[in-house]
């Protein structure tokens, strides 16, 4: 059929004044190059969204939407698509994805389309942009029906209603319509016969609903939009949508509410809208409806977080009512399942969480709520977007006692720290432990050896802080102090200073709310610890007295000599080497006397390096031999790669260049084979320093390079090689400066 050239050649103009090529608006609009072509050289005729879109980007005040052609057109080229927004955003990705899938068949027959994903992401708005755009490919008209599989308040559309409709529009008089769906499904196939219709099926609620809604011929293709991922549509491309970026989320609410665009707080309006459209469409619609408010207005009144929900309803379209329709649709075990999920403190939570939650196996309850984008799922690892984890949270609040919702989140504990102890046994396998008590045994994790552990750990330590602290919070304070425990080796390893301080300082309050005045001595000196190996003295050498102090009570003389220990190290730090010499050789003796072998070499280590600082180099190789000695009987890697970096350092002081870069060699290796690259990045960095005192620039370059690429904030007051390099880089500075009281990280008992 003809187009309209009065349309196509102002359409041209405009476009050429504002200095866009087809390819460019194009690309705006959302419309294919060779339709818009068509349209300009009046080969195909204009719709009503096309003007609308191109009066929008052209700036022409509804000039082409005037000259659309009122004429209806013929059965043949038949449209019932409503129109496409002109606020639409980005997609792009997604729109090449569906566009392809539509203009190649599947399997060699009618080409179907599944376009799925969570409540208000904007499936509708996307099939609409879509089909606007390729709707010129398809000679016998588009049918467009919301089978309204989950509108609130609407029972679905069956298959028979929706062949009901369909016939009527491609010309079936009411009265020759079958009774019997099935029936009317084989008229449907006959009359599509021949003809290259484009079906959008919006808002589809099952496989079934659908299945009998698909042609037969060759030519038709089907565009569907549903919650659920409809994997029973075994011929069907498969569109996963997912939340716009940032950029695009800021950006649909400038188009809805055009003002107020220079604001540095929409950003913060559309991440507390979880960038779900349907949410900062509502958002932006109420501050263009309320012309007193700004946006740090609108910001303000959604930075409730239980008040949220409700402030999202602009008295049409409300996020609360899209969400209802999903919870209400499953079944009782999985609305339960998708409750306690709201209990996991995390942003995500693995599949271990979500069985100590439900108490029990749940893969087919998951792969369930991921059918039904209630949940998404990336690497093993399950979220919940936060708006719907909001809305559920406040059901779980009244359909599941507190009694309930109190024994799964223990159960959750119990879980974490088994897994957490089983994960610190490997990276600590000789450190005392207390025995922990547990109910029911949880699952074994997938925990084997050092390297999973560390691995495991490096996953899932963020989700066990917020465990530990939601622990003390909610007054289950063992658990709290247990995990807090636990994950010091972790911490001390990975040099994550932050959560260590955090969680100790909770879990010492918890322990003192409990009253465990063991606990919380232990808990002080691990703060302790976190303080001295950040280099904040004054800190830690309060927390090791609070402990010192308990432990006396107690008349616990392994914690009263631990404390001692730490406190010579705080003189050692000071510059008070004597005094430290005389606290680390009472500790020592004690856990010689004692049997505390792990103990002893780590004590023996930390005399070594007082006497590397009064310049005894002779009395330190000999205790770092005989530390290191111990730890290699004992299985401690990460000791060892210690112990071998202080070695490394007493040689390149005594100016042996060749011992220090075996040992520093030596060290690099083993802090590598246990994952510590704070200790592999002090021996790089000693590398480097050895080879710039034996004038090997380049070679000293290469190892500062790998020192900065395996520990960028490695600290120069806190490890003395990162001193040496600096000073060695300054014209006029000695290369060593055995007389500096430095930090070393050796406190670790």
């Amino acid at each position: 059929m003809a187009g309209d050239p009065a349309f196509g050649a102002e359409l041209r103009r405009l476009r050429q004044a504002a200095g866009l090529s087809l390819t460019e608006l194009a690309s705006r609009v959302h419309y294919s190059k060779g339709y818009l072509s068509k349209v300009e050289t009046g080969v195909a005729n204009p719709n009503t969204a096309l003007a609308a879109l191109c009066d929008t980007e052209l700036g022409s005040g509804g000039t082409l939407a005037a000259l659309v052609p009122v004429a209806a057109p013929p059965e043949s080229a038949l449209s019932t698509l409503p129109p496409a927004t002109a606020q639409f955003v980005g997609r792009t990705t997604e729109l090449a994805s569906i566009e392809a899938a539509l203009r190649e068949p599947v399997f060699g027959g009618p080409s179907v389309c599944v376009v799925h994903g969570m409540a208000g992401v904007g499936k509708t708005a996307l099939a609409l942009r879509a089909a606007h755009r390729i709707q010129g490919d398809f000679a016998g008209g588009t049918l467009f029906l919301d089978l309204r599989g989950h509108t609130p308040g609407a029972a679905p559309v069956s298959a028979g209603e929706a062949l009901d409709r369909f016939l009527r529009l491609l010309g079936v008089r009411g009265e020759r319509i079958p009774a019997h769906t099935d029936d009317r499904a084989a008229l449907f196939r006959d009359r599509t016969r021949g003809r290259a219709l484009l079906l959008v099926l919006d808002n589809a609620r099952s496989a079934e609903q659908v299945r009998l809604l698909v042609p037969a011929e060759p030519a038709c293709r089907v565009l569907v939009t549903s919650r659920h991922h409809l994997a029973a549509l075994d011929e069907a491309s498969h569109v996963a949508l997912d939340l716009p970026s940032p950029d695009e989320a800021a950006a649909l609410f400038r188009a809805v509410c055009a003002r107020d665009e220079a604001s540095p707080e929409v950003d913060s309006v559309v991440e507390r809208c979880g960038r779900l459209p349907l949410a900062v469409r509502i958002a932006a619609a109420k501050l263009r409806s309320r012309p007193s408010w700004r946006v740090a207005d609108l910001n303000r009144r959604l930075a409730d977080e239980p008040a949220r929900i409700a402030a999202l309803d602009d008295g049409e379209r409300d996020v609360a009512a899209a969400f209802r329709v999903s919870y209400d649709d499953l079944p009782a075990p999985r609305r339960r399942l998708l409750a306690l999920l709201t209990l996991h403190p995390g942003a995500d939570l693995g599949h271990w969480c979500a069985a100590a939650l439900a108490g029990g196996e749940v893969e087919d309850a998951l792969e369930h709520l991921l059918a039904g984008n209630l949940l998404s799922e990336l690497d093993g690892r399950y979220r919940m977007h936060d708006l719907l984890r909001t809305f559920v949270r406040a059901q779980a609040e009244t359909e599941i006692s507190e009694r309930e919702r109190d024994a799964a989140l223990l159960r959750l504990l119990d879980a974490a720290l088994f897994s957490a102890v089983r994960a610190d046994q490997f990276i600590a396998p000789q450190r005392f432990r207390p025995d922990f008590a547990f109910t029911e045994k949880p699952r074994e994790p997938e925990i084997h050896d050092e390297s999973s552990a560390i691995s495991w750990l490096r996953e899932e330590w963020p989700h066990l802080v917020a465990l530990c602290l939601l622990a003390g919070d909610r007054g289950f304070h063992s658990h709290c102090w247990k995990l807090a425990f636990t994950l010091r080796g972790y911490f001390f390893l990975a040099k994550l200073w932050d959560p260590w301080l955090r969680t100790c300082e909770r879990a010492a309050a918890s322990a003192h709310a409990d009253g465990d005045a063991w606990a919380e001595a232990t808990t002080l000196n691990n703060l302790g610890m976190a303080f001295s190996d950040r280099g904040d003295l004054d800190d830690a050498a309060d927390s090791y007295r609070r402990a010192l102090v308990l432990y006396s009570r107690l008349d616990d003389q392994h914690g009263v000599h631990t404390g001692l220990s730490n406190l010579a190290w705080v003189e050692h730090y000071r510059g008070n080497h004597d005094a430290a010499l005389d606290g680390l050789r009472t500790a020592r003796d004690f856990y010689q006397r004692t049997g505390s072998d792990r103990n002893a070499a780590i004590t023996t280590r930390g005399l070594a390096i007082v006497k590397t600082a009064l310049a005894d180099y002779a009395g330190a190789l000999a205790d770092l031999a005989f530390a290191l000695s111990v730890f290699d009987r004992l299985g401690l890697d990460m000791d060892a790669a210690m112990a071998l970096n202080a070695e490394a350092r007493i040689h390149h002081l005594t100016g042996h260049l060749t011992e220090a870069s075996a040992a520093y060699l030596a060290a690099r290796d083993r802090s590598l084979e246990c994952g510590s690259t704070y200790e592999a990045a002090r021996a790089e960095t000693g590398l480097g320093n050895v080879a710039h005192d034996d004038r090997r620039p380049k070679d000293a370059a290469d190892h500062w390079t790998r020192a900065t690429d395996l520990h960028p904030t490695l600290d120069p007051v806190m490890v003395p090689e990162a001193h040496t390099h600096q000073t060695t880089q300054t014209p006029g500075h000695p290369a060593a400066n055995s007389g500096t009281p430095v930090w070393n990280s050796a406190t670790r008992t």
